[in-house]
C-alpha cells in the first residue's frame, strides 16, 4: 500500500529555528528531544528523517571510565595478547560469515 504524500511548511525564525509541523512529526514518529537527520541531495532537495539514536548506557559508561582510569594509573597492567589466544579466537570464527556493515536485528541489539 503506497503512503500518501505528506507536504507541510514551516517558517524560519530570526534565530534560524523552525517548528516541525505536526503532520511531519507524526509521519516520522518524532518526540521531544529526538534528533533529526538531514540529507541534502545534489538537486537541492532535503530529505529529513528521524536520526538513529544510540542510547547511553550509564553502566557501560562507568565501566569504560573505570577501565580508562585504571590504564592511566597502571599502564604496566596492559599486556599483549598471546599468539595462542589469537590462534584460538581465529579458530573459533574461521567458518563464521559476517558483515560488519550490516545493521543489527532487533534481537541482536
Amino acid at each position: 500500500m503506497a503512503r500518501d504524500l505528506i507536504q507541510a511548511e514551516s517558517t524560519l525564525t530570526d534565530r534560524y529555528q523552525t517548528t516541525i509541523p505536526d503532520s511531519v512529526r507524526k509521519a516520522l514518529g518524532l518526540n521531544k528531544r529526538d534528533k533529526i537527520h538531514y540529507a541534502i541531495q545534489p538537486n537541492g532537495q532535503v530529505l529529513i528523517s528521524k536520526a538513529d539514536q544510540l542510547e547511553d548506557d550509564p553502566v557501560l559508561g562507568k565501566f569504560l571510565n573505570f577501565i580508562a582510569e585504571d590504564i592511566r594509573k597502571n599502564p604496566t597492567h596492559i599486556q599483549a595478547i598471546s599468539s595462542d589466544m589469537v590462534n584460538r579466537v581465529q579458530s573459533l570464527v574461521r567458518d563464521v560469515e559476517f558483515d560488519l556493515n550490516a545493521p543489527l536485528s532487533d534481537e541482536d541489539e
